[in-house]
């Protein structure tokens, strides 16, 4: 045991911290591109206006059409 300076294997021991994160990796569909897995932690209320969106539009689209 050297006294002053670390071991080797305090320092090898240290640098091998990982950083663990809770939001899951990879992609939400597998074959997609898009969107990532963790869209539906970041965007929680996407599928209600996305839902919005499509009724207010489908409404446009209608009004022109009489």
């Amino acid at each position: 045991m050297s006294k002053g300076f670390a071991s080797d294997n305090l320092i090898s021991k240290k640098s091998k911290k990982k950083v663990i994160s809770n939001e899951p990796q990879g992609r939400l569909i597998p074959w997609s591109p898009w969107p990532p897995a963790n869209f539906q932690t970041r965007y929680p209320a996407f599928p209600f206006v996305l839902t919005i969106l499509i009724i207010v539009i489908g409404q446009w689209y209608l009004s022109l059409l009489r």
